[in-house]
């Protein structure tokens, strides 16, 4: 057995959304100026670290999973330290300690710039360690190992939450709302357009609320604002905006800003009034329909991403029904669904009129054959037009090359297939015009055989 702790192997699994990736790319960025090494194989792995999500019951079952898996490789590989980090040990540290007897170190959210002291400190102690914090931190990322592809990155503006949406334990998990202060933000993301990236995703909990705790007042256009000054950045994506607080002005910055891309995740979860209620939101179903359409009023298209939960506690089916009109309605870009989960120690677990389990499933299964109909028929509009696509791969199979233009964002939306008669750079930008859809995607040809560099 190696004597030097910083000569071991680490192996990292990490679970959940990219707010938790970009965690576990600082938890690799500080080991990796501390001297250690990676591998993918866990099995080669001497440690293994597990970055968890426990956001609803799914996740957990997830996370739970994969615990048991790597615990594995301490007897069929050569994995000597088993380290569960995030959201899991935050709020259920107890139970995993239980459960997981075999386990050497559980750390919440606030302690991932201290992995190399707390791996060393592992293999000094005999004894389980654990370091879980407050959830008060806003750790810096500046100089951040990314590990998505090296034309895009996500620039992770805050952590926590102050909605306390009734069916969500984010607060309890990640502690109340705190935005990462603007120069702390420019500097990190200067550094990764220097590395290549030419799309910087932001992402918190909410972004809209950025800056509020800072300020008392919103700081997310000024932010836009000075990210887009950076000479090479060609887009900028927002991700999770919460519909009370799209303003006028953030959606005047997106016509005007050739840098930000005509998108917008807005988790809307639902329409009724009742249930919008019952869930604490803070905007009901008029709110909702007028920013819905004054969006989609605006001279530049904006793909709108959003996600409806179904089954909620109380939810009639009128109430369902409503949702349902709503979609066919206003036919958004990109839909999600899932089914409520009942969360120990959030207000709506309390609720009277649980909805049953059949009902749920089989309201999630009508609501998304909808919904796919729809998808179909919005993807069928944009035959005949030209995209700027971001070149990303290729599918060796259907022998065509992907990517992705403006209205889609990355793993969670569908894609661009195109053919081209030369040779194309992963991370450059081209133009395809849209010849047919291709499933849940679309396909098209390269408009200008001109290479575009960015």
């Amino acid at each position: 057995m190696k004597k030097n702790a910083k000569d071991k192997l680490i192996g990292i699994v990490s679970l959940g959304c990219d707010k938790n990736r970009v965690d576990t790319e600082i938890m690799i960025t500080h080991l990796q100026k501390g001297g250690y090494s990676f591998t993918s194989d866990p099995s080669k792995a001497n440690i293994i670290i597990i970055n968890t999500c426990a956001f609803i019951e799914k996740a957990r079952k997830e996370a739970v999973s994969t615990i048991d898996e790597m615990l594995e490789y301490k007897k069929i590989g050569d994995c000597e330290k088993v380290i569960v980090t995030g959201c899991m040990p935050q709020k259920y540290l107890p139970e995993l300690k239980k459960d997981f007897p075999d386990v050497d170190v559980f750390i919440g959210i606030d302690n991932y710039p201290n992995i190399v002291d707390i791996v060393e400190e592992a293999y000094k102690s005999k004894k389980v360690i654990t370091k879980i914090g407050d959830a008060s931190s806003v750790p810096d990322a500046v100089n951040r190992v990314v590990t998505t592809p090296n034309h895009y990155a996500y620039l992770k503006i805050a952590d926590g939450c102050n909605n306390y949406c009734t069916f969500c334990t984010i607060p309890f998990i990640r502690g109340k709302y705190r935005s990462k202060p603007m120069d702390m933000l420019l500097k990190e993301a200067k550094y990764l357009v220097k590395e290549g990236a030419k799309e910087l995703i932001l992402v918190a909990q909410d972004i809209t609320k950025y800056g509020t705790d800072l300020t008392g007042k919103p700081m997310l256009v000024e932010l836009i604002r000075n990210l887009s000054k950076l000479e090479d950045l060609k887009w900028i994506r927002l991700l999770y905006c919460y519909p009370e607080s799209v303003s006028d002005e953030l959606l005047e910055e997106m016509q005007n800003n050739d840098k930000l891309c005509n998108y917008l995740d807005i988790p809307l979860q639902h329409v009724s009034n009742n249930v919008l209620k019952a869930m604490n939101r803070k905007i009901d179903k008029n709110g909702i329909i007028s920013l819905i359409e004054k969006i989609q009023k605006l001279p530049k298209k904006i793909a709108i991403r959003t996600t409806f939960m179904v089954g909620f506690p109380g939810e009639t089916e009128e109430d369902y029904n409503e949702l349902v009109a709503f979609i066919k309605k206003y036919k958004l870009t990109h839909v999600g669904f899932f089914e409520y989960s009942k969360e120990d120690g959030t207000v709506a677990a309390k609720m009277p009129n649980q909805v049953p389990e059949k009902v749920k499933k089989d309201r999630l299964m009508n609501i998304i054959n909808v919904a796919d109909k729809i998808s179909k028929e919005n993807r069928r509009k944009f035959i005949g037009t030209t995209l700027e696509v971001v070149y990303e791969g290729i599918d060796y199979d259907k022998e065509l090359f992907y990517g992705r233009s403006q209205y889609q964002a990355p793993e969670v939306d569908n894609i661009v297939y195109f053919k081209s008669t030369t040779l194309v750079d992963v991370g450059s930008f081209y133009e395809v015009k849209i010849t047919r859809t291709m499933g849940d995607d679309l396909k098209g040809e390269r408009a200008s055989e001109k290479f575009r560099v960015y």
